[in-house]
This record gives structure tokens, sequence and C-alpha cells, in this order.
């Protein structure tokens, strides 16, 4: 963290009091970060495709995006590239405004990263399927939805009541909710592929395998939870998980690439991934990689989905809709809500819902929100729902071909998330342009006032905040000329800012004011920015000095009173 000895007035978080958060504005205009949607869209949207432009989107941040993409294609000196292909697609208010492909879906001749001739390889399409790995969790999630709503599960009963096993080791209590936000306790993974002979005594090793922590006293993601959840669904309906997928998601969508233990005569459409030597597969392509998922038969709650990046588009638009895509109801709009509410708020920076990872900035980038949804999966795959902007973003890799080990695809997730959230405008709060501390990493930004001399004065500003955690944005006031600088308290609406968090990832702006000391004296506000994960930025309008109702100076008129260092003015 830089910065570290500075007097510090102010810390913004982009995930700090998200409870206190007040609801989105219900003015949402299309394109505009800072006019955030509340609820759900028309369950009328059907996706077309459409321009950045006719969304009211910046396209040079969405090709900025695609740029860094294709460009971890490309391996550094030394190194590794991160996948050998992609698939990036973008949707916002109801339209796939960019879907592109890049590289390759088979490269590699052996684990070592021969290449093949090119004769052999296979270019990546829009159309590739790709294995989602860890995204096969949002299908298990959402059947287990389905099932509460046909009254056959609980989501406060214990696991036990539906698989009696499972209380094995303790487990009794054990509920669904907790296998669901991942604070049931289990460890996060166990071999069965290796350790037991076949998939029905896989299936009962997970079942009644012991805790690490006890039940709801911690997060520990785990494929346990998921495992199980797919056993329970199948339990209760009669039905295998496949056949409830297949028949209760993606038919009624229409996701016709989206499924588990893809069709053989489909291989030449999908992505291959690893040499594994362990269990001893060779190239990996056309069957889940995940060895426990392959171990099961290629069917398990925890992985095994492919999909295409148009499939996964309808069951985003789905989500943004409320639960519904062209007259097909998968979920109630009540059962959405509770995939995307934070269920562990006893857990900060372990936000999830009922199936879905919310505000994560580590691979959502500048788009992460309380109200952002998302998956990663180990494969190279993530998916991002802005539910704010009604907005999307896929992202498809096979980082795995031709083995896991050459380095993660997080500066891809994150790239590709952060192209949107830059795309969308962002209006100043007054006039055509406001001061923007910009988000590039590891460097400090200050802005500085000069405020004459004079009686008890008022300091006013606008400020909207998207940050991460680790981004400090001060505000503070020097007596002496610059020599020395304390913090100086200023209020936002109700809240008092002094040497604590101010709300953040809101997408709103805020009305700030701040007494000043009698004298002259220098105001400054200083971003400082870590290395990275920089969010959308930090804004500053609206500057003024006022005494009584009389203004001293107004820095909205005259921007040039104000020295800047790493501040811009900017209209976007």
């Amino acid at each position: 963290m830089r910065g570290a000895g500075r007097t510090v007035a102010v810390l913004v978080t982009a995930t700090a009091l998200a409870a206190a958060a007040g609801p989105a504005q219900a003015g949402h205009r299309g394109g505009r970060l800072d006019q955030p949607a509340d609820g759900f869209a028309s369950p009328r949207t059907v996706l077309k495709t459409g321009t950045p432009q006719s969304a009211g989107l910046d396209p040079a941040p969405l090709e900025r995006a695609w740029e860094a993409v294709t460009g971890f294609e490309r391996a550094p000196d030394g190194g590794h590239p991160l996948y050998p292909g992609a698939v990036l697609t973008y949707g916002h208010e109801g339209r796939v405004v960019l879907t592109r492909a890049s590289g390759h879906a088979r490269l590699h001749a052996d684990g070592a990263g021969t290449l093949l001739p090119e004769g052999e390889r296979i270019a990546t399409r829009t159309d590739t399927i790709y294995d989602l790995a860890s995204i096969s969790k949002l299908f298990t999630s959402v059947v287990v939805l389905q099932q509460v709503e046909r009254g056959r599960v609980d989501l406060d009963a214990p696991v036990a009541r539906y698989v009696p096993e499972f209380a094995a080791n303790g487990k009794a209590g054990i509920t669904i909710r907790q296998l669901l936000t991942h604070t049931s306790g289990f460890p996060a993974f166990l071999p069965f592929w290796s350790s037991y002979p076949d998939p029905a005594s896989r299936r009962q090793a997970a079942l009644t395998a012991k805790t690490v922590n006890v039940p709801g006293s911690t997060y520990l993601y785990s494929d346990l939870n998921l495992i199980t959840l797919g056993e329970v669904v199948h339990r209760v309906s009669g039905r295998p998980l496949d056949r409830l997928v297949a028949e209760d998601v993606t038919g009624p969508l229409g996701m016709h690439d989206t499924g588990y233990n893809p069709d053989p005569a489909l291989r030449a459409r999908i992505a291959a991934t690893e040499f594994q030597s362990a269990p001893d597969r060779g190239l990996v392509w056309g069957e889940v990689h995940d060895e426990n998922a392959w171990a099961f038969g290629g069917v398990a709650g925890h992985a095994g989905v492919f999909s295409t990046s148009r499939d996964l588009s309808v069951l985003a638009q789905t989500m943004i809709n409320g639960g519904t895509y062209r007259g097909e109801r998968i979920l109630s709009k009540a059962s959405v809500q509770q995939m995307i509410t934070n269920e562990n708020t006893e857990f900060p920076g372990d936000d999830h819902g009922l199936g879905f990872e919310l505000d994560q900035r580590w691979y959502m980038g500048g788009l992460a929100s309380p109200r952002t949804a998302g998956h990663t999966g180990y494969t190279g795959t993530s998916l991002v729902i802005d539910f704010s902007s009604r907005s999307f973003v896929i992202l498809l890799t096979n980082r795995v071909h031709p083995s896991r080990s050459w380095g993660s695809v997080n500066p891809a997730r994150v790239a590709a998330a952060q192209g949107l959230a830059e795309a969308l405008a962002l209006k100043s709060r007054q006039g055509r342009d406001a001061w923007f501390s910009g988000t590039a990493d590891a460097r400090t930004a200050t802005l500085t006032l000069p405020v004459p001399a004079s009686g008890p004065a008022e300091l006013r500003f606008d400020q909207l905040v998207d940050t991460e955690s680790t981004d400090l944005l001060s505000l503070e006031v020097s007596t002496d000329e610059g020599v020395s600088w304390a913090p100086l308290p200023y209020r936002l609406d109700d809240q008092v800012v002094e040497g604590g968090h101010a709300v953040s990832g809101r997408r709103t702006w805020d009305r700030a004011r701040a007494a000043l000391p009698a004298g002259p004296s220098l105001v400054r506000w200083t971003c400082t920015q870590d290395a990275n994960l920089s969010g959308r930025g930090i804004y500053l309008d609206g500057i003024r000095v006022t005494q009584g109702r009389r203004t001293l100076l107004d820095a909205e008129r005259h921007p040039g009173l104000l020295t800047a260092e790493n501040w811009t003015r900017a209209r976007r």
C-alpha cells in the first residue's frame, strides 16, 4: 500500500459500507454509470445485435480491452502466453455490442507447448464451445432455486433431510443455504478421482466427507458444496442433474450448445484443454477437464457444463430480466434476487448470494459493485453480470491448454470487465466536465486549492468514488503554505468522513461540505492508487468555497485556481 506514514483523512473503498448504500436511482439511462438501475429489466427484453454507440457506450475502451485480451495470447520474453485463444462478448441494455474471437481452440501437440502443424490447428470462432469449469455451479444453483420454488427444498432445512447419509461425521445440522454460500465447513477440494474406484463410491465419499471448519463459522469456497447439491436435486426431483439442467434451464432458454458430455461429433468446435498425466488422459478435448467431474461420469454439481458465448449471453440476459427470456420463466424475480443478494455479510470481501459471487473486483474490475454478480472457471472462463447498468461481460479462454501451470488469466478478466466499465458514460454533476483521478495503477494524484485569508468558510464539492479498498482518497488542509498537512473532516449528506471509509461502489454523486479554518489555507485532495485494480476512479466536481451566501472561490467557473498533478478534466 502506498502512502504509509502519511496522514490520511478519508479512505475510500469499493465494498465498504455496501449495506449502508442507498437504493439505486430510478432515473436510469442507457450507457450511464452514474444512474444505476433498480430492479430488473423488462421481462420482454430479447437480445439483439447493435453497435456500442447505439447502446450509449464509448467504443474506444471496448477496443482497448479487446487489444489487451488478444495481447495475452502472445508470450512475454522468457514466459508463456496466458491462453491460446479467447472469445469476448459485451452486452448492454439488451444489445450484444461486441463479440469477437481470436487465437486457437487447439494449438499444442503436447504438454510442453510444442505447436501443431498449421494444418492441424483449429482457430477460435465466436461459436467455439468451452468447458466452463466452475461456472457450472451457477447452473446447479439455478436448479436448486427451482426446487425451492416447487416446494421440494427448504433453504434452511438440513441437507440430511434430503440425503440422509450426509449426516455422517457430525454434519446433521448443515443447511442447504450453507452449501450455496460456501459456509458449510467443507474443505476446498478432495481428490475423489484418485481415492475411490468408481462413480458411486466417489459420490458416497463426497456426501460423507468430514468438515474442516465449524459450519457457519467460515467462508471457504468448496467444490463439495455443489457436488452435494447436485445429489440433493437428483433425490428430490427423481431426475439427474444433467436432465434437470437440460429440461428446466437450457431447453426453455434455447441454449442449444450448452450441457454436459458434449456429443463427440462437436469436437471440432470444442476448445481443447490440458494434456493430463495424472490421471493419464492425454489431451483432454471434448471431455470435462476437472478430474473429479470426469470421475463422476462428466456430470457433477461443481463442474462439467460446456457452453458458448452466445448461450451464456442468453443466461445473463435472463438474470437481468429477473428470470425470464422470450416468454420462458426459469426463476421468479424473488429467486433471482436471492441469488444476487449478499448472504455473507459476516465475511467481508467474500460476498456471495445463493449461487453468484458478488462485488469481486479481482475479476470484475471497474464493474464491481454490490449489485454485480458473476463466477469464474478454472479453465479460464468468466461471467460478469452488472445489474445496475444491465450489462454483462463474457470471457471464454482455454488457459489450461496445454498446461494449467502457464499462469493466471485474471489480468485478462480484469481488462475485459474494465473495458465495459470505462465505456459506460459518467456525466459531470455541474458543467461539462469534472476532475478525474484516472485509473492508472501505482501512482499518486493531487489536486490543490488555495483559499485566501477570510473568516471561517465552507468548502463544497461533489464526489463520485469507485475504487478498491486500498486505493486511498484523502482530504487535507494546510495553514502554513503546505509545510504540514492535517486531515480535513467533511460531511457526505448525513455521513461524517474523518479517517474512516466513504461509501463507494454506489455509482452516484454525493454532495460534500467541510468547515475551513479562518485565515489563508491550502486544501488538497490526494488519490493514492496501489499496484493493481483501480476500479472506475474518483471524480470531483462543483468545487466552491462559500461564506454564508457569498461565494469566495468558484473552481467550477475558474478551474485554473486548482493545481493538478495526475488529475485531468474529463467529460465522460
